[in-house]
C-alpha cells in the first residue's frame, strides 16, 4: 500500500506538471496567433477567421493543445489525489489495527475449551 501511495503521488505530480505545460502551450498559441494577423475574429479565446499564414495555424494548435493538455492534467491530478488520499486512509487503518492488537494485553491462562459445545454445563454439589 506504502508503494502504490507512492506511485499515486508521482502520477499526480506528472498530472500537475502536465497542466503547467497545457498553460505554457495555450499562452504561446494565443501569442503566435495574435503576432500572425491583426484582423481576426475572437469566440471567447479562440480565433475563428483564421488567415493563410502557417503562424495563424500554429498558434490555434497551440491553442487547442494547451486547453486540452491543461483540462486534462487537472482532472488526472484529481484522481490521483483521492486514489492517494485512498491508500493513505488504508495504511491508517492498517496501522491502528496493529497498533491495537499489539497493545491489548493477553492473559496468561487460556481458558479450557468445552468439548460439549451447546450442552448446558451441569452443576456440581459442594
Amino acid at each position: 500500500m506504502h508503494e502504490k501511495a507512492e506511485e499515486s503521488r508521482h502520477h499526480e505530480t506528472a498530472a500537475y506538471l502536465m497542466f503547467i505545460a497545457g498553460a505554457v502551450f495555450f499562452v504561446g498559441g494565443l501569442l503566435a496567433t495574435m503576432h500572425s494577423s491583426d484582423n481576426l475574429e475572437w469566440f471567447i479565446l479562440l480565433p475563428y477567421n483564421l488567415t493563410s499564414h502557417p503562424a495563424s495555424f500554429l498558434g490555434l494548435t497551440l491553442t487547442l493543445l494547451g486547453i486540452s493538455l491543461s483540462v486534462y492534467g487537472v482532472v488526472i491530478g484529481i484522481f490521483y489525489s483521492r486514489k492517494r488520499a485512498f491508500y493513505i486512509q488504508q495504511l491508517y487503518q492498517a496501522h491502528s489495527f496493529v497498533e491495537k492488537s499489539i497493545n491489548t494485553p493477553k492473559s496468561k491462562t487460556r481458558k479450557r475449551v468445552n468439548s460439549n459445545k451447546g450442552k448446558v454445563p451441569k452443576k456440581t454439589a459442594r
